[in-house]
């Protein structure tokens, strides 16, 4: 049986992508929802349906859960 090589992947990160991706952290961290949390779950969720659920007086946490 042969080595498998490891194949070595750059991902080109597009300055854009990168100020969305930190806007969206920004705005579920005000929401309430922890840093690493927030960085975490920025691409996948909608920010917009967790403030809903927030200011209707879920907990942020429960709301990220909610929507995912």
């Amino acid at each position: 049986m042969e080595p498998t090589s490891a194949i070595i992947r750059h991902e080109v990160i597009d300055p854009g992508e990168l100020l969305v991706h930190e806007w969206r952290v920004a705005r579920l961290k005000r929401l309430g929802i922890p840093g690493p949390v927030a960085d975490a779950a920025a691409g996948h969720v909608d920010w917009h349906q967790i403030a809903t659920l927030v200011e209707r007086g879920c907990p942020p946490e429960l709301a990220l859960h909610i929507v995912r």
